[in-house]
C-alpha cells in the first residue's frame, strides 16, 4: 500500500516594526551583539512590559488579508510560556495560546493540480526569544539578546498539505502575503520569515500518525528537502516494525538529513498561564475598520481582475501576483501599452525579463530595464517598427545599459521593413532566384514555403516584416 504525507507548518513572520513588541528597543538586523537589548529585554527586576501598538496593527492586518474581519478576535490575552534556555532571560516567552489575535482563514495558490486552499487555525503575537552563538569562542557559547522580544506573528495552518510541493507551494505564497500586506520584510536569510513543519504520514484515508517538527527551515530549498528527507526517513521506519515518536529535529543542509533535537512537549509541558503584567487587548471597530481600508487589492483579487481585464490566462495571473514589485512591473507595462497589449507584456515580463533577472541573480524592483523601458520596446513590436525576434536583440542591449527601444534601434539600424513595394521587389527577386523551392512548394512541400521565407528574410539582413513577406509570398505563389 502507498502512505500519505501530512504535513501542517508553522511561520514565524518578523512583523516590520521600528521598536520591539513590549519595548522601545530598535529591531534592525545587524547591530553588535546585545547592542539592542534594553533592560525590559534582558529581563532586569522591576521591568514591566508595555504592548508595541504597530505590532498589533499589522496582526489585524493579516487576519483581514487572510480571512476578512471575522477571523479578528476583539479579545486576545497575552500568557507566559514556560521554559529554560539560555536565550530566554526571563525564563519564559510571553505569547498568545488560549486567545490568540486571529483564529482561522485561509490561505490559496496554485498547483499543477489546480487551486489548493490552506486553512490556517490561528496567528498568534508573541516575542522572539534571543540567540545562542557557538562560533569563534574558543570552546564557549556566548548569548546575543539583540533578537530578544522582536515582535513575531506566528501563523499555525491546519495539516493540509500532502507533499514537500504543496508545502513550498502554501510557504511562497505566505512569504508574498505578508511582503504584500507590508507586515514583514520576508528577509529568510536574516530570519525575519522562519517555517516549522510538522510531518507525519499515514496510510491513505487511516488516522493521523505521530508527527515530528522541523525546526527554523530558512529557504524554500531547504523546507522541501527537509520534508522529503523526513518523510522517507518515517515510512522506511515504519516499514522496518519500528515507531515513531513525536519530537523536534534539525535539518542540516551539509547532509540533507533531520536529525532529533529533543522529545516534543505537548502545551502543559509550558504551563502556560495569563500573564499577569499585561491587560486583555481589546480591539475596536474603528480600528480594524481604518486598518481594512488601508489595505491594498490582495493578490487573489488582482489575479481575478487581470484575468477579466487583460484576458490572462490564470497561470499568467498568478504568476504576476508572485510579489508585489512584480504586479507593481506589469500594471505599470501594461498602463503605457493599454489593455489590449497588456497579454504582450506579461509574456516579456514572465519570459525574457525574468530569465535575465534570474540569470542575474537579482529581483525586479532592480532590474536594468524599467517597466517604461520595456512598454517602449514592445510598442516598437506592436507597430512593426522591429520583429520579435530582432526585439529580443533590442532588450539586451537596453539590459546591457545603452539606453531605452528608440535609441538602440536607431543606433543599430534595426528598424523593420513594412513597405510593401519594397518587400514585393524582394520576393520577386527570391522567386526567381529559386525555381526548384517554388516548384516544390506547388507540388505539396510545405518545406519549401519556410526556405523561401528564410530567403527572404536572409535577403532584408532580418529585417523584413516576417508577416508581410508570408502574405506576399502566398498571393504571389497562388497565383
Amino acid at each position: 500500500m502507498d502512505w500519505e504525507i501530512v504535513i501542517g507548518i508553522e511561520t514565524h513572520a518578523q512583523l516590520s516594526t521600528a521598536s520591539k513588541i513590549f519595548s522601545g528597543a530598535a529591531t534592525q538586523f545587524g547591530a553588535a551583539p546585545n547592542a539592542q537589548a534594553c533592560a525590559v529585554d534582558i529581563a532586569l527586576p522591576g521591568v514591566l512590559p508595555v504592548l508595541n501598538k504597530g505590532a498589533v496593527e499589522r496582526a489585524v492586518r493579516f487576519g483581514l488579508a487572510a480571512g476578512g474581519i471575522d477571523v479578528i478576535n476583539r479579545r486576545s490575552v497575552f500568557a507566559r510560556k514556560n521554559y529554560f534556555y539560555p536565550d530566554l532571560p526571563k525564563g519564559y516567552q510571553i505569547s498568545q495560546y488560549e486567545l490568540p489575535i486571529v483564529t482561522g482563514g485561509a490561505v490559496s495558490f496554485l498547483t499543477q493540480d489546480g487551486e489548493k486552499t490552506v486553512r490556517l487555525t490561528r496567528a498568534h503575537l508573541e516575542e522572539d526569544a534571543g540567540k545562542s552563538l557557538h562560533e569563534d569562542f574558543h570552546g564557549m557559547s556566548g548569548i546575543d539578546l539583540n533578537r530578544a522580544g522582536t515582535p513575531l506573528l506566528e501563523i499555525v495552518t491546519e495539516p493540509d498539505m500532502r507533499s514537500a510541493e504543496e508545502a513550498v507551494a502554501y510557504a511562497k505564497a505566505l512569504h508574498a502575503l505578508v511582503r504584500w500586506i507590508g507586515i514583514c520584510d520576508g528577509n529568510m536569510q536574516e530570519g525575519s520569515f522562519r517555517c516549522d513543519a510538522n510531518v507525519s504520514v499515514r496510510r491513505p484515508g487511516g488516522p493521523l500518525g505521530t508527527r515530528r517538527e522541523i525546526k527554523n527551515l530558512n529557504s524554500f530549498r531547504f523546507l522541501q528537502q527537509a520534508i522529503e528527507y523526513e518523510a522517507r526517513w518515517q515510512i522506511g521506519t515504519l516499514e522496518d516494525g519500528g515507531s515513531i515518536q513525536q519530537a523536534t529535529v534539525l535539518f542540516d543542509p551539509d547532509t540533507g538529513a533531520t536529525r532529533m533535537m529533543r522529545t516534543k512537549e505537548d502545551a502543559h509541558d509550558y504551563r502556560y498561564f495569563p500573564d499577569p503584567d499585561l491587560l486583555p487587548l481589546a480591539i475596536d471597530e474603528e480600528m480594524i475598520r481604518r486598518i481594512e481600508s488601508e489595505l491594498p487589492e490582495l493578490p487573489a483579487a488582482k489575479r481575478e481582475r487581470y484575468r477579466l481585464k487583460f484576458g490572462l490566462p490564470s497561470a499568467y495571473a498568478a504568476s504576476l501576483t508572485q510579489s508585489i514589485e512584480v504586479a507593481t512591473y506589469f500594471e505599470a507595462a501594461a498602463a503605457e501599452l493599454g489593455c489590449d497589449n497588456a497579454k504582450l507584456a506579461a509574456n516579456w515580463i514572465l519570459g525574457e525579463l525574468a530569465g535575465s533577472l534570474n540569470s542575474a541573480g537579482i529581483d525586479i524592483s532592480a532590474s536594468p530595464v524599467s517597466s517604461k523601458q520595456l512598454a517602449g520596446l514592445l510598442l516598437r513590436i506592436h507597430d512593426n517598427t522591429i520583429s520579435g525576434k530582432m526585439a529580443k536583440d533590442v532588450f539586451d542591449a537596453m539590459w546591457a545599459g545603452e539606453g531605452d527601444a528608440d535609441s538602440v534601434i536607431a543606433k543599430r539600424g534595426l528598424k523593420q521593413i513594412s513597405d510593401a513595394g519594397e518587400l514585393e521587389k524582394i520576393v520577386d527577386g527570391v522567386l526567381a532566384a529559386n525555381p526548384k523551392s517554388v516548384e516544390e512548394y506547388r507540388a505539396g512541400k510545405e518545406k519549401a514555403f519556410n526556405a523561401l521565407v528564410g530567403q527572404a528574410m536572409k535577403a532584408t539582413r532580418g529585417k523584413g516584416n516576417p508577416a508581410q513577406i508570408n502574405e506576399i509570398l502566398k498571393k504571389k505563389l497562388a497565383r
